[in-house]
């Protein structure tokens, strides 16, 4: 007997729980010093400018092996390219991109512009209901114009929840390394 799934609430509830019981919970308390700590040389960062805002360390194509990032870093990517200039390229006017931002130089700014643009995904996808998930995902996309809407969705799923865990582990070494290096 075949059931009825709801993919448009099964996609909602899979980034839903994440966040909630996974990646909100480990932000709490994050620290500044946390949050730009680079482990090793060469880490990739959030990092000011002389004019009072700040940049984010990037190149494409990327290097190979590509530098290990900061939290900070992590973040950013997750909240900007990820979620918030997805959010603006399919549901509002399509003029977010990442050369204009201004980049959260704090972990509370930081932990901040996660936190709207999570919402800002999420809101948009839940408005756009099941229809949504099966037309393609536009231009907006490049070369994956054509792929349905929900493979982005899970593209995006696992991006807020590969970098969500990186963000755990690297708490967690500064805790063990840093806080208690004894």
């Amino acid at each position: 007997m075949a059931m009825h799934v709801d993919w448009h609430a099964e996609l909602l509830g899979q980034l839903e729980f994440y966040w909630d019981t996974s990646l909100r919970p480990r932000l709490a308390g994050l620290t500044d010093a946390e949050y730009l700590w680079e482990p090793v040389p060469g880490c990739w960062s959030v990092r000011p400018k002389p004019d009072g805002t700040a940049t984010i360390d990037w190149a494409f194509p990327p290097p190979d092996p590509p530098p290990l990032t900061t939290i900070a870093w992590r973040i950013c990517h997750v909240a900007g390219p990820a979620l918030a200039m997805r959010a603006n390229h399919h549901f509002g006017d399509g003029s977010w991109t990442p050369d204009r931002r201004d980049w959260p130089v704090t972990a509370a700014a930081g932990v901040a512009f996660l936190e709207r643009a999570y919402q800002e995904w999420h809101d948009a996808v839940a408005a756009a209901g099941l229809e949504r998930l099966t037309q393609p995902t536009g231009p907006a996309e490049g070369p994956y114009a054509e792929v349905p809407f929900a493979t982005l969705v899970l593209h995006l799923n696992r991006e807020v929840m590969h970098h969500g865990g990186e963000i755990g582990l690297l708490r967690d070494l500064y805790r063990e390394l840093v806080e208690r290096p004894d």
